[in-house]
């Protein structure tokens, strides 16, 4: 069954065409330990974004190789993009998710400092 998730004015929506996850991950580097994701990993296949893409800011740093995306309008950063090990994919951050029980996650923590 799929979830939907959103930034907090709506500007950016999202489907993610699987089951709402059981477990996130949650990383301490310098990024992360600021805006305080809880992650979940996707391919962009499984990914819709109903959003125009000009709506959406995107931040890099480090290597480049993920976009930090957020809303404009908001400030909420309810996705990114990049290439993971396995290639191409789409970071969701769960706090976004609609109707997702944060409290019954498993949460795995990430030691992305040490990196």
């Amino acid at each position: 069954m799929p979830f939907t998730g959103s930034c907090h004015c709506g500007a950016i929506a999202y489907t993610v065409d699987e089951d709402p996850p059981g477990q996130a991950m949650q990383c301490n580097c310098s990024i992360c330990r600021r805006k305080a994701p809880l992650h979940h990993f996707t391919t962009p296949d499984r990914f819709t974004l109903h959003t125009p893409r000009d709506v959406v800011a995107t931040y890099e740093f480090n290597h480049h190789v993920i976009q930090h995306h957020f809303c404009s309008n908001c400030g909420v950063a309810p996705f990114a993009e990049g290439r993971g090990p396995n290639g191409p994919m789409v970071e969701i951050n769960l706090r976004c998710a609609d109707g997702l029980d944060l409290d019954a996650l498993t949460v795995q923590l990430y030691d992305g400092a040490s990196r």
